[in-house]
């Protein structure tokens, strides 16, 4: 069964490469965005008109979060340090969030330029309970390419 023209992926499966390897499956993105400055241009007309125009400005870098299970994954974890500790000319890697279908075929991906991690948070861990760890990572980033 193959997804047919006009069906919608489903969320429930996606990974996180960097540098073209896949090192995380992952269980929520959020925040995936970046934005561009709007430049307000007002104009008259050679008939005394006057013309507003939006004009493209510049852009802005951008950020999202991922959620992953707490594992072992040492090229992740390597990522992590390296930019928590300012090692900027290692942190600095090409990610991409992959989205992928119910067959795991990449479908669409969200190359993120220069990305590195400026933000982690761990799980709330508590005596007695029985729940998956899980780290929040913020991934900031210099330029956003869809594929």
């Amino acid at each position: 069964m193959s997804l047919q023209p006009g069906d919608a992926l489903t969320s429930h499966n996606f990974g996180l490469q960097i540098d073209g390897v896949m090192v995380e499956y992952l269980s929520e993105v959020s925040g995936l965005s970046m934005e561009q400055d709007v430049i307000t241009y007002q104009q008259n007309t050679p008939n005394g008109q006057n013309v507003v125009k939006n004009l493209p400005g510049v852009k802005k870098n951008g950020t999202c979060t991922v959620v992953r299970g707490m594992t072992h994954s040492a090229s992740f974890t390597q990522w992590i340090n390296e930019s928590i500790t300012g090692q900027m000319t290692t942190a600095r890697k090409n990610a991409s969030i992959i989205m992928m279908d119910f067959q795991n075929n990449p479908v669409k991906r969200y190359h993120l330029r220069n990305a590195w991690c400026n933000k982690i948070d761990a799980s709330t861990v508590k005596a007695g309970e029985a729940a998956a760890l899980t780290e929040t990572v913020t991934i900031a980033f210099e330029e956003l390419v869809i594929e």
